[in-house]
């Protein structure tokens, strides 16, 4: 997802480009729910970070030591839809307890149900999956929304349609919460196909689409994004929560229109 923003920027003119901003967070702030883990198992945390000094935290994100290199690195972070976190459970040292994110017969779901719910949000509006997992909340609502949105975008000139896509991170985070469920972190990949309707138009890239379609005219397009998730689960059957998620623009690619494909 970085990586993405990079490649994004890079392939704007310099006149369109804003001045790069690290992003950073108030450290004396930052909510930490570090859960005591036993030997053998990852070494992880999460934490509730605000961008500004004394405001409550409005991001979620992951650090997680990789085995390879030993190094801590963020692996996820989720905008959250409300700065009311949830309540993780801590023991009376402060540390939190982590939990299987997957295979736990403890949850109501698990992070594969959860991935699969979301993706059901973009590709059909929630109609099967969906809104049976989740309890509507504003981050399921608007993924239904992106879903509903498409469906009209381009009238009756052309199509958009959401699908799966191949997902390289399946590593997914659990953390017990004090009614008993779970607070989960997880990552999915999704594609968004624009089309159009017949032959003899055109789908014109837009700036922000430079870096992998160089302002070539296409008769379809496929976006693939990734993005990190955030959900509370309950301890008995009863709907999650999404909570929160991010999204990044990581590809673009599509034939050109027939009268660029001569030209090159």
């Amino acid at each position: 997802m970085s990586v993405s923003d990079y490649t994004e920027t890079e392939g704007l003119p310099a006149k369109d480009r804003k001045p790069y901003k690290a992003w950073s967070y108030d450290v004396a702030g930052a909510k930490l729910y570090i859960p005591r883990l036993a030997d053998g198992q990852d070494r992880w945390f999460a934490a509730a970070l605000s961008s500004e000094k004394g405001k409550a935290p409005s991001r979620l994100a992951v650090f997680a030591e990789q085995p390879h290199h030993k190094r801590w690195e963020m692996v996820s972070v989720v905008d959250l839809d409300s700065q009311k976190l949830p309540d993780v459970a801590l023991d009376r040292e402060g540390y939190a307890t982590a939990v299987a994110a997957n295979d736990n017969k403890q949850l109501a779901a698990d992070a594969d149900l959860l991935r699969t719910a979301v993706l059901d949000n973009f590709t059909t509006g929630g109609t099967n999956t969906g809104s049976k997992v989740f309890a509507p909340t504003k981050g399921s609502k608007r993924q239904v929304k992106v879903h509903s949105d498409a469906a009209t975008r381009f009238g009756d000139k052309g199509t958009s349609v959401f699908d799966e896509a191949d997902n390289r991170f399946t590593d997914a985070y659990a953390l017990k919460t004090a009614d008993g469920g779970a607070l989960v972190l997880f990552s999915h990949t999704h594609t968004q196909t624009d089309a159009v309707a017949h032959s003899g138009l055109q789908i014109n890239p837009g700036k922000e689409d430079r870096a992998w379609l160089h302002d070539v005219p296409r008769t379809s397009i496929q976006y693939t994004f990734v993005c990190n998730d955030a959900a509370t689960v309950p301890a008995k059957a009863e709907p999650s929560l999404l909570i929160g998620y991010t999204c990044a623009r990581t590809d673009a690619s599509g034939p050109p229109v027939p009268s660029w494909s001569h030209r090159a």
